[in-house]
């Protein structure tokens, strides 16, 4: 396991927090051009969700860092990057006229699949133990939400109706 330098470290915050911010604006924006309710429901739910990580990152890096020095060194012009991924993800969803629900939850599959990928590297690369078990947490949200698209999508093709919240969750936990 590689240990993480300071500026190591900054790359990964700085990353996980664009990732979050551009996560949360596309579920905002796939609520806007969802027509269902149910559909919005979930997409405001998860842009929630995304909230709540960026919450989370905030208070462990401070932790992790021993200060929130750290906010001082990320201009806000670096989270406000625009983010190609996202982008082509949104460009994609206003080329979807007439299927957009469909094409929504399959892109927002695609940025849970990616921030799978990257919370899983930092797990992998995280030498401070409490660290990896905030982004094995994250890991297994983003998993969730995975599921959970993954589910509103083979709903949607098979029947054409939306779940509703779940009652419990699809991973065993109440």
């Amino acid at each position: 396991m590689s240990q993480l330098g300071h500026g190591q470290l900054r790359l990964l915050l700085t990353e996980a927090l664009k990732l979050e911010l551009r996560g949360k604006e596309f579920f905002l924006k796939a609520a806007e051009t969802t027509n269902n309710e149910l559909g919005r429901k979930m997409f405001h739910h998860l842009a929630q969700e995304e909230v709540h990580h960026l919450e989370a990152f905030s208070r462990l890096f401070t932790e992790v860092l021993g200060t929130d020095d750290w906010k001082k060194e990320i201009a806000p012009e670096e989270l406000k990057e625009n983010s190609a991924v996202i982008e082509s993800l949104i460009s994609r969803m206003k080329g979807a006229t007439g299927k957009s629900d469909l094409e929504a939850i399959s892109i927002g599959l695609e940025l849970e699949k990616k921030a799978i990928e990257h919370f899983g590297r930092a797990v992998a690369v995280c030498p401070d133990i409490r660290t990896k078990e905030i982004f094995e947490r994250i890991v297994a949200e983003e998993r969730f939400h995975y599921d959970l698209l993954q589910a509103q999508l083979d709903s949607l093709q098979n029947t054409g109706f939306w779940l509703d919240t779940s009652e419990f969750r699809m991973d065993g936990k109440y």
